[in-house]
């Protein structure tokens, strides 16, 4: 007996090994497919949130329904590139003005720490920039934003053609077995997937927003420029357990430091975006979320290094749900319900 549950182990090690080998060289394929079913998710909540507009809603068809949230999203899509681009011609004919704040700031904080001497571009230029090839980075931004529009595009026709399957979904499903006990059993671990994926994506959503919202206040209250873009930023981060909040500070803290070269308005507005986050993170957040997903914070957090070592960024986002549905579906079958117990909050299943 315990030869053989080694044997499973030494298995079971093995097989989780092979898929995570096959998921990271297979990642170009893998995520565009997941990121298009989360859209899918997204999509049918917005269209079960247009269903429920009065007057408007129990007259709008299905399928207009329907396309009437692609094109929203398609449209907030659009408009996130839009400021984007935006913000980036901004900075390009800022860059002066920030290059001297950024050296106003290396200088005060060279005087605090008690340097000798305050430092120069010419100083850090031979200390550090001599290091980056920026013609190198600015090629690879472009790579990068490039890549993000085709990504998009090709998930947004997986989610299209997902849509097209779901009204045959139902039928599939009855098709897999003819026993009805294990047809039943897949139809139960689909509604408990679709049920805890959309409500965690609807509630992460309206919680992302409102900490966008608080945050484009306090940042525009501080005339901090390209508050919306930051904004914007925030709320995508929010997705990305811990990780993201530390950002969603840091990075528009950084943009602080180069426009105001006065360390005393950046320590002032990372005081502000924390309070806020915490707030947010700490109260709000378990009180609406409350344990939707049931998972345990050490098991989201070796799930987002996991998922951040093969899929990058878009694992970062996706880790969560992915780990959700890998817990509904393992507590399912006997054999794995303790991995299923252990990746659970309270060990209840």
């Amino acid at each position: 007996m315990p030869n053989a549950r080694l044997q499973a182990l030494v298995y079971g090690a093995v097989l989780a090994l092979i898929i995570g080998w096959v998921l990271y060289i297979g990642r170009d394929v893998f995520v565009p497919v997941v990121l298009g079913v989360l859209v899918v998710y997204v999509i049918v909540g917005l269209t079960r949130l247009l269903g429920r507009l009065p007057y408007l809603g129990r007259r709008l068809p299905d399928k207009l329904a329907y396309a009437l949230s692609m094109l929203l999203i398609g449209a907030g899509f659009a408009a996130a590139v839009s400021l984007a681009i935006g913000n980036m011609d901004g900075v390009i004919a800022r860059g002066p003005l920030y290059q001297e704040s950024l050296l106003a700031s290396i200088q005060q904080l060279a005087v605090r720490l008690g340097f000798e001497t305050e430092p120069t571009w010419i100083s850090l230029r031979q200390d550090l920039l001599a290091q980056i090839n920026v013609q190198r980075v600015i090629g690879s931004t472009v790579v990068s934003v490039t890549s993000i529009l085709v990504s998009f595009v090709v998930v947004f026709l997986y989610a299209s053609f997902l849509l097209l399957e779901l009204r045959h979904f139902p039928a599939k499903l009855a098709g897999l077995s003819d026993d009805p006990q294990r047809v039943a059993r897949v139809r139960q671990v689909t509604h408990d997937i679709n049920a805890r994926i959309g409500s965690y994506l609807a509630l992460k959503t309206v919680l992302s927003l409102l900490l966008g919202a608080i945050c484009w206040v306090i940042m525009t209250l501080m005339g901090l420029e390209f508050a919306l873009f930051w904004a914007v930023l925030i709320a995508l981060l929010n997705f990305v357990p811990y990780i993201g909040s530390f950002l969603g500070v840091a990075l528009p803290v950084a943009m602080a430091i180069v426009q105001f070269a006065d360390l005393n308005t950046a320590v002032m507005l990372t005081i502000y975006l924390s309070i806020v986050q915490f707030a947010i993170g700490n109260f709000l957040d378990p009180y609406m979320m409350g344990n939707s997903l049931n998972l345990s914070p050490f098991a989201i957090l070796v799930s987002l290094t996991i998922w951040s070592g093969l899929w990058g960024i878009a694992g970062a986002f996706l880790a969560v749900p992915i780990t959700s549905i890998l817990t509904i579906v393992l507590s399912g079958f006997p054999g794995t319900r303790p991995i299923a117990v252990l990746l659970s909050r309270d060990g209840r299943v």
